[in-house]
Order: structure tokens, then sequence, then C-alpha cells
């Protein structure tokens, strides 16, 4: 058996890899929905947009589903301050995504304009408001949420949902809406041809420099806007039982850079971020389109990468009760919980890889308005 330390760390990388498995596959779905209202004129274009992503979205869903379920195994206090302290934006993230299975299945079953246009606008939201929350809500944990335990160990959120929406916040939801419009612009390129493929184009390069702009915004702000961090200042036992209040955290003006001032290798992250954004744009602009969905999957890496790297080991840090701050040591399950978690990960990981890569082989190639016209009985 791993030793309980190593695999709370195990752990908080796993959680990592699954926030960017889902960023990459589910975004470039999202994406494609925020993009699909602009890029598709007329109904045959919409439907050839909707059909880049109509056969896989709900199984690119299950990286959604498993990340919640990790998060919710592996760090039951982290899943239950978090959904009951944001539990708003989560009823708007659940509320947007119902849009997307019904509207995927029902959009063309009516042939009458109002009835489609309609579904396009509502894949539009279920693509566009999740990623634009989830930013929101990660630029809510670098400034601290406010929240505290009891004696009991019960949470009690003392902020509001318009507090969320404050302004570093929601430049870090510009950040993470642009980039997953990058993303799903990039795939569109590469499935699409033509005047489609232009416009998607035209959007992917758009997007990765709102991206580029607002994630270099983001960090001056973290540096010089008066943004404190967390840091824990007293000894920690990683193997000790879970108990987020038998700590001492303070807040300091640097504490979020503390990581990269001591592993400089870090700072490859923010790089990789900006670099695979720009790389990404040039690339789709020469039609390179394979190539600049590679470089927009390692921009996410990148940035998602910087924040959990900057934060760590905290996971969801307290405004107003900071000795309460959960971190990768205290807000875990059990060491046999994690154990026999992290076993099943080894054997279902890799199935939920191959599975998706065969899939993607078998529905690779353009998706054409010829297609559609030929298909328009079955296709989405």
């Amino acid at each position: 058996m791993i030793d309980y330390p190593t695999l709370k760390i195990i752990w908080w990388l796993l959680v990592g890899v699954l926030l960017v498995g889902f960023a990459i596959m589910d975004g470039h779905d999202m994406g494609v929905g925020t993009l699909l209202p602009f890029v598709g004129q007329g109904d045959d274009e919409r439907r050839v947009v909707i059909n880049t992503v109509g056969p896989h979205w709900d199984g690119n869903q299950v990286w959604f589903i498993t990340g919640g379920g990790a998060i919710f195994a592996a760090w039951p206090l982290v899943y239950a301050t978090a959904f009951s302290g944001f539990y708003w934006a989560m009823l708007a993230v659940l509320w947007a995504l119902f849009f997307r299975p019904v509207g995927f299945d029902y959009r063309s079953k009516i042939h009458n304009a109002t009835w489609r246009s309609t579904w396009d606008w509502g894949l539009f939201v279920g693509g566009a408001v999740p990623p634009l929350i989830f930013g929101v809500a990660f630029g809510n944990l670098l400034q601290g949420v406010p929240f505290g335990f009891d004696d009991y160990l019960i949470s009690t959120y003392t902020g509001s949902f318009w507090q969320l929406l404050n302004p570093f916040a929601l430049l870090a939801g510009v950040v993470s809406s642009a980039m997953i419009t990058m993303h799903g612009g990039m795939y569109l390129a590469h499935r699409t041809e033509g005047a489609i493929q232009q416009r998607a184009v035209r959007g992917a390069v758009g997007a990765a420099a709102v991206m580029v702009l607002a994630f270099v915004g983001a960090g001056l702000w973290l540096k010089f806007g008066g943004i404190e961090g967390f840091v824990i200042t007293s000894a920690i036992d990683p193997g000790a039982l879970p108990d987020p209040l038998a700590k001492t955290v303070a807040r300091s003006a640097d504490a979020w850079w503390l990581n990269y001032r001591s592993q400089p290798l870090l700072w490859l992250l923010p790089v990789l971020g900006l670099a695979g954004a720009l790389a990404a744009a040039a690339l789709v602009a020469a039609r390179r389109t394979l190539s600049a969905f590679v470089a927009s999957s390692l921009a996410i890496v990148g940035v998602i990468g910087t924040a959990g790297a900057a934060m760590f080991p905290f996971v969801m840090p307290s405004s107003t009760q900071p000795n309460a701050s959960l971190t990768v040591w205290d807000s875990v399950s059990s060491h046999l919980t994690l154990g026999l978690m992290f076993w099943a990960t080894l054997i279902f990981m890799p199935l939920i890889v191959l599975y998706t890569s065969w899939a993607y082989r078998v529905m690779r190639g353009k998706v054409t308005v010829a297609q559609i016209r030929a298909n328009s009985h079955t296709a989405y």
C-alpha cells in the first residue's frame, strides 16, 4: 500500500489531470457551442457546426462527471464546502448544461426557423456559461472564499452570489471563457472547410488574443494589485488524519509566488499557457489545424497548471477564517479510500482514454454541407 502522504499528492495531481481532461475534451465541445451562432450562417452551416461535436459531446461529459466524483471521493470537505458556498453558481452551470442534451437531440426535429434558432442560442448558453463560471470560481479561490468551520467541522459560507462576481474573478472568467472558445475554434477549424472554417479561424485567433491579454493581466493584477495569498506558518504532518483546524495560516502579498521562487521550473507552466495560445493562433492561421488543436490543448495545461502550482498545497483557502483553509494535507479522505480509488483509476482511466481515442478515430474527417443535406434525417 502506498503511504498516506504520497497518496495525498497523487490525488492532487489526479484531480488536476481530470480538470485538464475536462477542459480539453468537453471544453472544445463548449467552445464550438459558444461559436455556433456566429460561425454558422444559415441552417445548413449551423448543422455542420453542431455535427462536428454532436456524436461525441456526451461521451466527453465523462470527464466532467468523473472530475466531480473524484473531488467528492478524494476531497469530501472541499466538495461539501464548495458546493454549498458556490450553490447558486453551480446551479447556474447546471441550468446552462440542461440546454445541451435537448438542444442536440431536438434542434433539428422540427423544420421551423424559430424553433431551430432558439435551440442554437440554447446551445450557445450551454457552451458559454459553464467556462465563464468555472473561471470566476478559480478567481475567487485565488482571493479566498468566505467560509469557516465550527468545532464539529460544519462549514458555513458567509458570502453571497453577487460577491463572487468581483472584478478579479470576472477577469479570471474572461481567461477561462476565451481559452475554451479558442480551443473550440481550433477543433472546429480542423473539422470543417470553406467559409465555416474561415470564420472558425477568425474566432479562434481572436479568442487566443483575448486569452493571452487576460492571462497576462490577471498575473499582473495578482502580483501588483494587492491580492493577498495564503501560506501555512505552522508545522504540518503530511501523514496526519484530516483536520483543517489543526494548522495556522497567514496571508501574504507574495504567498502565491513562493512556489515559483522555490521551484523555478514551475515558470514553464505560465510560459506554456502563453506560448501554446500564440502557437495555436499562428498554426490555425496557416491551416495546420491538428497541430493548432494540440497547441491549444497545451495552453490549457499551462493555464490550469499555473493556478494549481501557485496555490499548492491550498485547495480552497478561507478569507474569513484562514486557519480553516482546505489543503491537500487536511481535506482528503481516509488512507484506505485514497488507495482503493488510486488502483481503480489505474484500471479505468486507460479504458476511458482508449475508448475516446477509438471514437475520435472512427468519427474523424471533415463535416460538410453536402454531407448534412445527404443525411438530413439522421444528422443532428
